[in-house]
């Protein structure tokens, strides 16, 4: 029986409330355990001899109903599958579809080493964080064990991120892990016609494994072989067909995977999921073409439930899609995105500078701090704690008050006289209405900005510096 809720969880700790946790209560412990924000571990009075029994039968009930593997070593590894739920706003999905681009073993060493760069140094800034990718996949084309070798341990030498060895030959696999054995690389794949030269592969060297048929029966039965011998970090690749017909099968076959590990209970097969949009190019051959459909590709199986794909595409146009999705389906539904409150300098502020009041939901802090900095305005942004509740929607619901508005003051020590020479406060357009509570709260002069954060330049010519009172 999967524990889903922090009463279930609760039964089963010690219910001592000694808080030697962080949390005030053993309650409040378990929904933490629910959430996966805290670990069995972090509650010491459950590691001692007289609670092993139920810490134990706890790491059973709390296991993840997809089984989590983790490809590479050291802050670059990636976890990937993990799952509890088939919706998101059920729970939520914890660990973002890893993505791995590829790389061949028939590639100058040059053109070689500056498509891993461009693969290891992407990033987006997006809503206060940097979106990247998370693996290089490299492929065997030559046929060559030795020069595939050559070509991983060149990879291995220019990148730290977890690699996945492509090869149907295991000749080519063995060559390979010997240059990485020490890296956790993922192998792929064993089919139906390799499997025991490969399972041999993934015992000796133990790194997780790929297992590809597009017949389900098939791969239930080669899952079935591994789990048995003793292999359990598998990832299970059903084939990925870019159009028509096989498309579809391709899409019910993932459906059918990830609804018998998590709704069905079928063990067996309750592992993560590879997709390969990379096909696509197989199909297409121009390249913008191909890139669409890729990432189109791509678009799909991050939703419906790939936890690890291999793509080819690095041109912006595909890559930023891919990238901006992820982020959107596996953020956490239950909780807003949101920055840490406090009084943030915007360029160069002086003491003749602006300070502007926002809240600390991050699509509304970014958006304004983008809008100000690039119209090289210099001032001071204040993020108050909403709970990460835009403006609006903060002032109707009472998490945005002038109460709140002076302790974000407070709390960054952000002393008026000291700091500016006009003791002005910018409250947003959309909260208005607060502009006498936050004078009388604060003391200090209170003006209304614009309701939107891109009218500030215009507001400022007009409005600033304020005229003596």
């Amino acid at each position: 029986m999967k524990l889903n809720s922090p009463l279930q969880v609760y039964k089963y700790l010690p219910q001592i409330n000694c808080a030697e946790c962080g949390d005030a209560t053993c309650m409040a412990f378990a929904a933490h355990l629910i959430d996966r924000s805290k670990k069995l571990e972090d509650c010491p009075p459950l590691l001692k001899d007289e609670f092993k029994k139920k810490y134990m039968e706890l790491q059973t009930l709390l296991a993840p109903e997809i089984r989590q593997i983790t490809i590479g070593v050291g802050e670059s590894a990636r976890k990937i599958g993990g799952d509890d739920v088939l919706y998101r706003h059920q729970l939520t999905f914890f660990n973002p579809t890893a993505f791995a681009y590829d790389v061949w073993d028939t590639m100058q060493e040059s053109e070689l080493v500056e498509r891993i760069n461009k693969i290891q140094n992407f990033k987006k800034f997006y809503v206060g964080k940097f979106l990247k990718v998370n693996m290089v996949a490299v492929r065997c084309v030559s046929g060559d064990a030795l020069k595939f070798a050559g070509t991983v341990k060149k990879v291995s030498e220019t990148t730290g991120l977890p690699l996945v060895l492509c090869s149907f030959d295991p000749a080519a696999l063995k060559a390979a892990l010997e240059v990485v054995k020490d890296k956790n690389p993922l192998i792929y794949a064993a089919t139906e016609k390799n499997w025991g030269e490969v399972a041999e592969l993934a015992m000796n060297y133990k790194v997780p494994v790929t297992l590809f048929s597009p017949d389900l029966d098939k791969l239930k039965s080669l899952a079935a072989t591994f789990n048995e011998m003793g292999i359990k970090d598998l990832v299970l690749d059903p084939g990925t067909y870019p159009q028509g017909k096989q498309l579809k099968e391709t899409f019910e076959r993932f459906l059918k995977l990830r609804r018998a590990g998590i709704k069905e209970g079928q063990k067996d097969i309750a592992y993560p999921l590879m997709a390969v949009p990379l096909g696509a190019w197989l199909i297409y051959k121009d390249a913008v073409t191909a890139s669409y459909w890729e990432t189109v590709l791509a678009s799909v199986f991050i939703v419906r439930y790939a936890d690890v794909m291999m793509l080819h595409s690095l041109e912006p146009y595909a890559m930023l899609p891919e990238v901006h999705l992820r982020d959107t389906i596996y953020t956490d539904p239950r909780t807003p995105v949101k920055v840490a409150p406090g009084v943030n300098e915007v360029g160069s502020p002086t003491k003749d500078s602006p300070v502007i009041v926002t809240t600390n939901f991050a699509l509304t802090y970014y958006t304004v701090e983008s809008d100000l900095s690039s119209n090289k305005i210099n001032c001071y942004l204040a993020a108050v704690d909403t709970d990460g509740i835009g403006v609006e929607a903060a002032v109707a619901g009472g998490q945005l008050t002038a109460a709140k508005i002076k302790d974000t003051f407070q709390k960054a020590s952000f002393d008026f006289k000291e700091k500016t020479t006009h003791s002005t406060l910018i409250l947003p357009g959309l909260a208005a209405r607060l502009q006498g509570d936050v004078e009388d709260a604060t003391g200090l002069r209170v003006m209304i900005g614009p309701p939107d954060s891109g009218r500030i330049p215009g507001w400022m010519e007009k409005n600033w510096p304020p005229k003596p009172k």
